[in-house]
């Protein structure tokens, strides 16, 4: 859960979030790198069992130890931490047979999948403009998945598996947002992040037995990056969501396709094809109408504050 803010400071806050979003960007283009040597189950350990030093001196500078890793609802942490390896489990199955813009833009579905989610287990009401939305962003994921999924893709180097991986990736993300929507009422921030990372960890040696390698030294050194890119990532978002609302930043999530671009063209040669441009417009269009939605809502209910509040007058 964001934290409430310090200050605004908007130039702060929004370069915070887009080094963030660089930075997840450069540590799914460094698993892309090296899916061919080592497995998905193996990298998930990486990336997260990396993480965790960065996570806990963060929070020791912060003097938030060992308040900060108190978890009052254990299981919900073990819940969410499954269903979030999971996700990055199939992300990164599917980033070794998809391009790297490819993989992004089906990604940005996640929200569009959380609005249906959190109506359908947590009760929110879905209004008519939230419907349009779903609509919009379920088109356009129809538009990125048809050519993989139809029979008309060339389905001997995987990539309509890849895509199917990707999909459910993103519906298990969108279920991991609902579990984070309950655990932010009675769970910090800091516990939240902690330990996933530790029980993502975990998970992950139960593959062990499923083919893990020994990597070349620098090999490794680039899968432990993935794990200091990620905590270090995870820090910055946490840190802008301190300097500007979430209202603000939500719309930066989209350069990550701009940051797939380009490091999917400098380093795998690769560049998306119109169709999943397309499909990714439409899905962000979905997305963008929420937020849009969601910004209007928080003026209304500050307008209406402002009236009933004797205080503010």
């Amino acid at each position: 859960m964001p934290e409430s803010l310090t200050s605004h400071r908007p130039v702060l806050a929004i370069s915070l979030k887009v080094s963030a979003i660089f930075l997840f960007v450069s540590m799914s283009a460094i698993v892309k790198a090296t899916a061919d040597v080592v497995p998905p189950g193996e990298a998930v350990f990486f990336r997260s069992f990396f993480a965790i030093p960065v996570i806990f001196v963060w929070l020791a500078l912060r003097g938030e130890l060992p308040d900060g890793l108190r978890a009052e609802k254990p299981l919900r942490h073990v819940w969410r931490g499954i269903l979030g390896t999971t996700a990055m489990g199939l992300t990164f199955t599917g980033l070794g047979l998809l391009p790297l813009p490819e993989v992004t833009a089906i990604g940005f579905a996640t929200p569009i999948f959380t609005l249906v989610l959190a109506a359908l287990i947590l009760g929110e009401r879905i209004r008519l403009i939230r419907i349009s939305a779903v609509l919009i962003g379920l088109v356009g994921v129809t538009i990125m998945l048809w050519p993989r999924l139809s029979g008309t893709g060339n389905l001997q180097d995987g990539a309509a598996l890849g895509a199917l991986f990707i999909l459910v990736a993103t519906i298990a993300r969108a279920f991991v947002q609902i579990q984070i929507r309950v655990l932010v009422q009675s769970e910090g921030t800091a516990a939240i992040v902690f330990y996933f990372s530790v029980i993502a960890s975990a998970v992950s040696l139960l593959t062990l037995p499923f083919g893990w390698t020994m990597p070349a030294p620098g090999t490794v050194l680039l899968l432990a990056s993935t794990g200091l890119f990620g905590g270090i990532a995870q820090i910055l978002v946490t840190a802008a969501y301190r300097y500007g609302p979430a209202s603000m930043l939500a719309p930066y999530d989209y350069s990550s396709m701009i940051f797939a671009v380009i490091v999917g063209y400098v380093w795998f040669g690769e560049l998306p094809t119109l169709v999943i441009l397309s499909g990714a417009a439409l899905v962000i269009a979905g997305n963008a109408v929420v937020i849009l939605r969601e910004r209007q809502l928080g003026l209304d209910r500050r307008k209406a504050r402002s009236v009933t509040d004797p205080k503010s007058s």
